[in-house]
């Protein structure tokens, strides 16, 4: 089981540049997981394609509705003190530490293209394999 965060998510829904990895990532690993706040964070990208006109909301929905498709059964909820914890020890986002959070609770890696994330958290980040 991977951890993903919401930008992965994202990649496979939304053509740009990682589209393609992402796709070779679901193709291999399908099991993967998330912590609850990836809806919020998926639900705030799509907001920013509305917004510039690149999706009508009605795809927007369709997208949403695929992407927790996709995660339904592998979202969790993360203990507070954990993300604190991590975001105290870090210079990492709150948000971001759950994501992080979750890849420990699970003993998994959390697959990301956030730099910092990665730089902070080594042991339990991976970025994007190349297709």
């Amino acid at each position: 089981m991977i951890v993903v965060d919401s930008n992965i998510v994202a990649y496979l829904y939304l053509p740009g540049a990682y589209t393609e990895r992402a796709e070779s990532l679901f193709g291999h690993d399908s099991d993967c997981a998330a912590p609850i706040l990836w809806r919020s964070e998926f639900r705030n990208i799509l907001t920013g394609y509305l917004r510039q006109k690149m999706l009508s909301y009605d795809h927007a929905i369709k997208i949403q509705r695929e992407a927790e498709s996709l995660l339904l059964g592998a979202e969790y909820e993360i203990e507070s003190e954990r993300v604190l914890a991590l975001a105290r020890d870090s210079t990492c986002s709150a948000y971001d530490c759950e994501f992080v959070g979750l890849a420990m609770k699970l003993n998994s890696r959390l697959v990301t293209m956030d730099r910092a994330l990665l730089r902070a958290f080594p042991n339990c980040t991976q970025p994007l394999p190349k297709s």
